[in-house]
């Protein structure tokens, strides 16, 4: 999550709508009346996900009587313009939802509070290393995961089995994929997956399998003009075999996946992130499953545990302690944990997801299942992505329709990617 990356969860239109009901219009550290802390409290998702963020807040407001939790909620790309407005306007909610590429952007910004100051109240003893690394700028931690997810190959599983084609396996690598998805479009007469040539996701689990990385530690690009060019070569060609989609279903990905091939019915199998797979589940009549990511030729795996997103705590927040009460809550709580499930990817917190895994039930524990399946298998992930990241991601889809559509070469456009990105880093 092609990989959609958090995005994936989007909103139906009555979350929206629900959004704006619910969003408060006070400040942060506002006070109600009788005395109470008020904490505002936004992310994104859909109504189920806002469901069960409603019953847990209940909870911790009921362990917690001299505070109020003003909830708000969104879709994905509504809720990063309506932050990135809130923190332009130094009005950033107390306790708030990230992704992986705000991070930085919302650190350098004195957006998000030092969690260090709060440390007494937060714990995190519970959480990998690894994992919790990925909310650090700087060496300073600025926000905490809050779910755990990885990159999936998705699939129909009634086609697949009916083309006779051998089913996905741990450890095959990227030419195997490519076998198995011109088999596939051989046997059923359409694309065996989404073309992932226009997924930042997919190309950097490829690179990773490379022993490379999309960026440096210091935050440059951590890969040459030639290497984009072999993979978009790689994903072109396939394209070109009629094994992966064409451009015109390729350039209809909007984040969601009922504009996926594979949820139009065009494609076999897709790339994208294991928790919003569950929507699949209403569009492919044959089912669905997860596969691991290909990897490297000489087998080292490219795909990790990405946070699936992460909580923050505003830097001018009237109330820290209370604000990392309620974080510290939605992290390590039993009870919240089973009311949470795995809407925002399987618990981060060691214990209590071991604690509630015999719990899960239906793709709630398909993910989960999968997600142990690759334990011990996969390496630590990449630090929080540069803050310019946000803006190449389209960069990268937009020059790989280039590409796509056969208006430029691999080559060119690989070059044209480099160039921009290189001056967008920069700035």
């Amino acid at each position: 999550m092609p990989g959609h990356r958090t995005k994936g969860f989007c909103a139906a239109a009555a979350a929206l709508v629900l959004s704006a009901v619910l969003a408060g219009c006070g400040g942060s550290g506002e006070s109600a009346g009788g005395g109470k802390v008020v904490l505002r409290y936004t992310w994104w998702g859909n109504p189920d996900r806002a469901a069960r963020t409603e019953q847990a807040v209940a909870l911790f407001e009921k362990q917690h009587p001299n505070v109020r939790v003003q909830t708000s909620f969104s879709g994905y790309d509504a809720y990063k313009q309506k932050l990135a407005i809130q923190a332009t306007g130094g009005d950033a909610p107390d306790v708030m939802q990230l992704d992986y590429r705000q991070i930085d952007q919302y650190a350098s910004g004195h957006v998000l509070l030092d969690l260090g100051k709060v440390k007494d109240v937060l714990r995190t003893a519970e959480i990998d290393p690894g994992l919790l690394a990925t909310g650090r700028v700087n060496g300073t931690q600025y926000a905490i995961p809050q779910g755990r997810g990885t990159e999936t190959v998705v699939y129909d599983v009634k086609a697949w089995k009916a083309s006779g084609v051998p089913l996905p396996r741990k450890g095959w690598t990227w030419s195997q994929w490519a076998d198995s998805v011109r088999e596939l479009a051989r046997k059923t007469g359409r694309p065996g997956s989404t073309d992932p040539g226009q997924s930042e996701d997919a190309f950097e689990v490829w690179l990773r399998g490379q022993g490379k990385a999309l960026y440096t530690k210091s935050g440059g690009l951590g890969f040459t003009a030639g290497d984009l060019a072999r993979w978009w070569t790689f994903t072109d060609r396939l394209r070109r075999e009629g094994a992966v989609s064409p451009a015109e279903q390729t350039t209809q990905l909007d984040g969601s996946v009922e504009n996926t091939p594979l949820g139009r019915g065009k494609a076999t199998a897709d790339f994208n992130w294991d928790a919003p797979s569950s929507g699949y589940l209403a569009l492919v009549k044959g089912g669905v499953a997860l596969a691991p990511m290909p990897s490297g030729e000489d087998g080292t795996p490219g795909q990790y545990f990405k946070p699936s997103m992460f909580l923050g705590i505003g830097a001018h927040t009237g109330h820290r302690k209370e604000a990392a009460a309620l974080v510290d809550f939605l992290l390590n709580d039993q009870q919240a944990a089973k009311i949470l499930g795995a809407t925002r990817g399987i618990p981060v917190n060691e214990t209590i997801r071991e604690q509630t895994a015999s719990q899960l039930k239906d793709f709630d524990k398909t993910v989960a299942d999968f997600q142990s399946s690759l334990e011990g298998s996969l390496k630590d992930p990449p630090q929080a992505p540069p803050s310019g990241d946000n803006a190449l991601q389209t960069t990268f889809q937009r020059d790989y329709d280039q590409v796509s559509y056969e208006r430029m070469s691999p080559r060119r456009a690989a070059e044209n990617y480099v160039t921009e990105a290189k001056a967008e880093l920069r700035s």
